[in-house]
């Protein structure tokens, strides 16, 4: 009983892990550009599917967790500037529509190049096989993606309250009109903004690949998922996405494990709950 705990403990911190990577960036756009950004999770999947040809072309694993994320975020940064910024003052509908239309352009693209089939990556040598812990014997992999999700989560939250591109980013976040007073390039941030947040699902989506592959339709279970976290964090809040993270991916995983057919219900459940009694999330601000 006791291992079975410890090891749907571990499967919940991997699944936490994965799931900031992806609503971390989700927050961190809907705090600074206030848009509820749809493609998200299409951008989770581009980066399996381009770490699968990193893998495929270099014949590594360690190449793809370098080189895919700045593409990903290269690719949301070029959508922004060119369309996102200039409806920021329009109805929230209007950016509504065009993420989602953005979800559909990059789904349907990767379609075309990769098929239909789902794509396999092998993770390094290094990770392959399990480990002993005690009693129990876990997979490497699954504890790189608990380290992973810690260490990202520190570097954020340390490049948001530490630094001075934080520093300008929480202003911008806070009030816009006067942090361009102030001489922040207000369009400059927000377009670094989101490209960062789209390199985060970049990075969860080559770290998810290995366990899970890449295929069509990965994104639309993530972004779900990630939704449900950062409503119950807090919009905008890194510590939200973390512990939100953590609510979920203990929800999913001893739900899907004790209670296999109400495991979906515990979540939707506990976010219901929050946005009952704090609507503005665990960690976020009322406005």
């Amino acid at each position: 009983m006791l291992f079975n705990l410890i090891e749907q403990l571990l499967n919940a911190l991997v699944l936490a892990g994965l799931l900031f990577l992806v609503s971390a960036g989700l927050s961190l756009v809907f705090g600074i550009l206030r848009v509820v950004n749809f493609a998200h999770g299409v951008f989770y999947m581009l980066g399996a599917y381009l770490g699968y040809t990193t893998v495929a072309v270099s014949g590594w694993f360690w190449p793809a967790l370098l080189v895919v994320p700045p593409i990903v975020g290269l690719v949301g940064a070029l959508l922004e500037a060119s369309t996102l910024r200039f409806i920021y003052r329009r109805p929230p509908i209007y950016q509504l529509l065009l993420t989602f239309g953005f979800a559909l352009i990059l789904e349907e693209s990767v379609r075309v190049l990769y098929g239909n089939t789902a794509k396999g990556i092998e993770p390094p040598q290094l990770l392959q096989g399990a480990v002993a812990l005690g009693s129990i014997v876990y997979p490497r992999y699954r504890l790189f993606l608990v380290v992973l999700g810690l260490v990202v989560g520190g570097v954020v939250w340390l490049l948001l309250q530490k630094t001075r591109a934080g520093l300008v980013i929480r202003a911008v976040a806070q009030n816009s009109e006067m942090a361009d007073c102030l001489g922040a390039d207000v369009a400059r941030v927000r377009t670094l903004v989101f490209g960062a947040a789209c390199a985060l699902a970049g990075l969860g989506g080559v770290a998810a690949a290995p366990m899970t592959t890449a295929y069509l339709g990965m994104g639309i279970g993530v972004i779900v998922d990630a939704f449900v976290v950062v409503v119950i964090g807090g919009l905008g809040s890194i510590g939200g996405s973390m512990v939100g993270s953590l609510i979920v991916g203990a929800a999913q995983t001893w739900g899907a494990f004790y209670l296999p057919e109400t495991a979906m219900v515990i979540m939707y459940a506990v976010m219901g709950a929050i946005l009952v009694f704090r609507p503005w999330g665990l960690f976020g601000e009322e406005e």
